[in-house]
């Protein structure tokens, strides 16, 4: 069965894995371009090494993360016949809603206790179906060694993560951003939760129209970019 656990474990493993430029991927990366190796998407490589920049993968799940505020992960997790049927019986919103609470945010709960959902919505008209979730985790930031502004916490940072979960051929995509002024900030942090959100779904939504998505592998050959959405 299908799981997202590499979602987190690979957005922990970023910091360390930095600064070893000689790691290899399961990807490619080719003109600024970052390939999937399933040949699900390619996306234009949004940090740059002068900077701080390092891209990771592993087969599903590619980490975009520099010294500058800047952490990405795309997930692209093929659907096998147990979710084509959860998808086909329970309709698109109602199926991201599972693929969210059956597989990401158990694996979210495993890397940080206490993790939750605060708030969260879906858009019909993105990429036909869309779930935007905002989850809060307890010490969760990749970033809470690096306040910028302010004094750093006295306890670790609550830190806070969108993600855009949709389908795209044959694929459940799970697209994940920390929020990373909650840290860098410190304490001249003043957002409110709905502004939060929105800045959020700005940079996902930035993610999404930088990715180029394969056509379903039935009708052309997998590593055949099409346009974006």
């Amino acid at each position: 069965m299908l799981r997202a656990i590499s979602l987190i474990l690979m957005a922990a493993a970023v910091p360390a894995l930095a600064q070893d430029q000689g790691a290899t991927l399961s990807g490619t990366v080719d003109s600024g371009y970052y390939a999937s190796p399933t040949g699900a998407f390619r996306i234009k490589v949004p940090v740059m090494p002068e900077l701080g920049g390092a891209v990771t993968d592993t087969a599903n799940v590619v980490t975009f993360h520099d010294n500058f505020g800047l952490q990405i992960t795309v997930g692209a997790f093929k659907q096998d016949a147990t979710l084509r049927w959860e998808l086909s019986t329970r309709g698109t919103k109602d199926y991201l809603i599972y693929f969210l609470g059956t597989y990401v945010l158990p694996d979210f709960k495993r890397f940080c206790p206490g993790t939750r959902i605060e708030s969260a919505g879906y858009s019909a008209d993105f990429l036909d179906g869309t779930l935007f979730a905002y989850i809060l985790l307890p010490g969760g930031s990749l970033f809470d060694d690096r306040p910028v502004f302010g004094a750093a916490p006295a306890t670790p940072t609550v830190a806070k993560r969108g993600n855009a979960i949709f389908v795209r051929n044959g694929y459940t995509f799970v697209i994940s951003s920390e929020l990373s002024e909650r840290v860098t900030e410190g304490s001249q942090y003043k957002k409110t939760v709905q502004e939060e959100d929105q800045i959020l779904r700005d940079r996902l939504a930035g993610v999404v129209s930088k990715m180029q998505f394969s056509d379903s592998p039935a009708a052309k050959p997998a590593g055949t970019a099409s346009t974006t959405p």
